[in-house]
């Protein structure tokens, strides 16, 4: 054993936890993300769990893990690869090994390496690491055995001793990485308030893994150390893209002077949002869980005809029987912001995954002509911009809007400076007039921009009535007559497509590249770094990453013809590229499409897009 150990600088580092479902590797995950965000590192994570409520223990099937990618410079991608990888029992080292690299650290609890648990992770030697070819570093710590003997004497019982153990890997870790473990201490604090004695216990399990990997050095030559470089002074907090889309909705709210109305039905990966918001009733916020998704859809659209910012959450299955009650929105004109947080389908498909495969179902997924804006985050942080937005427009404008997030940047994480409100542009929704009072029909339209005016009930002088059935333009009575209808479904769409968007900005090769990159959503970070790393090998590549789906920005046809080679990325079968031949003549792209229920691989990405530099 080395008598010093040194410590190494490094620029980023990549740490996967790996578990049971039950072995608390998200929480583990969790706390070292705040950890390295408190020092001012860039964060981006990727909790990959299984969608079984509990998988049976040791399972190949029930393997939990969360990755976190730590960066002295900002990062975009959790990481193809880990630095390090702690695998707490067979089934995690298995199935996680592959995500390593051939350089990573590996943590193992050899307490849980018995032959029965070998035997669950249809290992056929009692040599796993042999057995795999493992060559790298292994840290191979009797975990289990030394929680056990942390804690003894503080009248906890053997199983919750065991869920501990996720503590001890974590302070082997921040070891590992010379954190500073009050951040920890104070979160664990903060997270068992009610129950403080459990805090302690947890507290005590991470300085005893810190001491382990101190006082024996845990055969490995180096510590090592990321130090931040120059950052934006401001408040900063890990957030994932749920929160962040719950506070945008808030603020939206706030800037608007109005009470915030969420009406959802529990489904995977979208109820963290509900949660959220159920937090916040002192600053107007309304939830309500309701019994289905219609109903979810439909209470929200009375909110909004009662003058409330009016918001439905839900994944792709949800939006399929919300699709009615959507489109009630759609003819009524009333504003209405429908959050899809994308997971794998179809059907009840990979719940706790993530693709961008609803696309087209946010586009054209009713009956009848339904134009309906779409808008999607491209990261956990941009949630927050993004959901702002989202009531901006549906506000303004009097049209129910989709929002597309997806479960990677939903659950996923990042650094967030708090921002500055006042900075946000200013929501002002087209309500009637003094001037219309006692001459009122609900779709007098502003002429510039086709939006009805709105006018909320108990409005003397503005007595009205909307229903899903067609509406005269002129009286606001029902009609059938065909010339009426014809002019309607235009007006609609024509409003749509008058919303002013910002242009699709291209990043990279700006003036000469051979390959102009396309995406959309939440892809962004994983493209842009392929591009990014791309350039840094002298290849000419550029990135148009679009956010606004439709109405696209205006320079939408202009950008893709301008380079020779286009390729669309995208988590699906090609729907965001079929959308762009139908709205841009004669575009004609590559494709690069995977539908994995996993985040893009930069490496893959590369290789990909260097073949197609070579046609």
């Amino acid at each position: 054993m080395a008598e010093k150990i040194e410590v190494k600088e490094l620029e980023e580092v990549v740490v996967r936890f790996s578990g049971d479902s039950g072995d608390g590797m998200q929480l583990a995950g969790n706390i070292f993300s705040n950890v390295s965000a408190t020092v001012g590192n860039d964060i981006c994570t990727f909790p990959d769990y299984p969608a079984d409520i509990r998988a049976p223990q040791g399972s190949l099937t029930g393997v939990s893990g969360f990755q976190v990618h730590v960066g002295a410079e900002k990062v975009f991608t959790p990481g193809d690869l880990c630095d390090v990888l702690v695998a707490m029992n067979p089934a995690a080292l298995k199935t996680q090994y592959k995500f390593a690299k051939s350089t990573a650290c590996i943590i193992i609890d050899t307490d849980c390496f018995q032959k029965s648990d070998l035997e669950k992770a249809a290992f056929v030697t009692d040599n796993p690491i042999e057995e795999m070819g493992i060559k790298q570093d292994v840290i191979a710590a009797p975990i289990t055995q030394m929680v056990k003997s942390c804690l003894e004497g503080t009248g906890m019982d053997n199983k919750a001793m065991l869920k501990c153990r996720n503590m001890f890997a974590l302070g082997l870790v921040c070891w590992l990485f010379n954190r500073d473990l009050s951040v920890a201490e104070t979160f664990l604090r903060e997270k068992f308030a009610k129950k403080p004695e459990i805090a302690e216990a947890n507290i005590k399990v991470i300085h005893a893994g810190y001491d382990y990997g101190h006082n024996t050095h845990s055969s490995v030559s180096y510590t090592y150390r990321i130090e931040s470089h120059a950052k934006t002074p401001g408040r900063y907090m890990d957030i994932s893209g749920n929160k962040a889309t719950a506070y945008g909705l808030i603020a939206a709210a706030e800037k608007a002077g109005m009470h915030l109305f969420l009406g959802s039905y529990p489904i995977t990966p979208a109820t963290d949002v509900l949660h959220e918001l159920s937090k916040h009733k002192s600053l107007g916020v309304t939830t309500m869980q309701c019994e289905d998704e219609i109903s979810g859809c439909a209470s929200s659209i009375g909110a909004a005809f009662a003058g409330a910012l009016a918001v439905t959450s839900t994944s792709g299955p949800g939006v399929c029987l919300k699709s009615e009650a959507m489109n009630l929105a759609v003819i009524t004109e009333l504003p209405l912001v429908v959050l899809d947080v994308q997971r794998g389908g179809p059907s009840t498909g990979l719940p706790t995954k993530s693709e961008q495969t609803d696309l087209l179902q946010a586009l054209f997924g009713r009956n009848g002509e339904s134009p309906m804006p779409v808008i999607a985050a491209t990261s956990p942080t941009n949630c927050f911009d993004a959901a702002y937005n989202a009531c901006k427009i549906a506000l303004e404008h009097m049209t129910p809007v989709v929002l597309l997030t997806d479960a990677f940047i939903a659950n996923g994480s990042a650094a967030w400076k708090l921002p500055n409100l006042d900075e946000y542009p200013a929501i002002n929704p087209p309500y009637v007039t003094e001037e219309m009072k006692d001459n009122y029909t609900p779709y007098r339209r502003n002429p510039e921009t086709d939006v009805r005016y709105w006018a909320l009930p108990g409005q003397e002088g503005y007595t009205h009535i909307l229903g899903g059935l067609e509406k005269d333009g002129n009286t606001g009575a029902i009609s059938t007559d065909p010339e009426n209808h014809n002019l309607m479904c235009h007006l609609r769409a024509e409003k749509v497509s008058k919303i002013p968007v910002p242009d699709v900005k291209v990043m990279g090769c700006v003036d000469d590249a051979d390959l102009l990159i396309v995406g959309f959503g939440g892809t962004y970070g994983h493209l842009y770094t392929a591009m990014e790393e791309m350039n840094k090998a002298g290849k000419k590549v550029a990135l148009a990453h679009f956010s606004y789906i439709n109405p696209l920005p205006k320079n939408t046809a202009e950008v893709l013809r301008r380079y020779k080679k286009v390729v669309v990325a995208e988590q699906n079968l090609g729907q965001f590229a079929g959308y762009l031949r139908m709205k841009v003549d004669g575009f004609h792209p590559y494709q690069f499409n995977q539908v994995k229920g996993q985040p893009f691989v930069v490496s893959e990405l590369i290789a990909a897009f260097e073949e197609i530099l070579k046609k």
